[in-house]
């Protein structure tokens, strides 16, 4: 079964600047990737399809494709956990989250879904989003 994970994007402001960040990371690397000091537990699940969404500006903006998850060493020796994703940015559909620290697993049926070419992301209030979703509209 996929999961996925969900994250801040601490330091941007948008998705380009997530975009940057990552472009300079891929002058060195063949893909962008993340170091956590912990390592998924659900990590086989992860790779089933799974994709770290970012929070930027206190909602899920875009995901990333997790393709791979791997220990490597930091500077001093410490273990580190390397999560590998696809270059591609999916810009979802504005979904407000609250502050966190660390990293939080993501249930497929709760991530936003993907916005279609040419779409806007709505930004709505939770309150108003929420309504609208009780009624059907989306």
């Amino acid at each position: 079964m996929t999961i996925h994970m969900v994250k801040l994007c601490v330091g941007a402001d948008d998705i380009d600047d997530l975009a940057d960040w990552q472009k300079r990371l891929m002058k060195k690397l063949p893909n962008p990737v993340h170091h956590t000091r912990m390592a998924p537990k659900r990590a086989e699940e992860m790779l089933d399809g799974g994709s770290i969404y970012w929070v930027i500006k206190r909602a899920i903006r875009v995901r990333q494709r997790i393709i791979d998850i791997r220990s490597v060493p930091d500077e001093a020796g410490k273990t580190l956990c390397e999560l590998v994703f696809d270059p591609e940015l999916v810009r979802t559909y504005a979904q407000p989250k609250r502050p966190f620290q660390g990293w939080r697993y993501l249930k497929p049926g709760e991530a936003p879904r993907d916005l279609k070419s040419g779409e806007a992301a709505i930004d709505l209030p939770p309150s108003l989003d929420a309504a609208l979703k009780n009624a059907g509209v989306w």
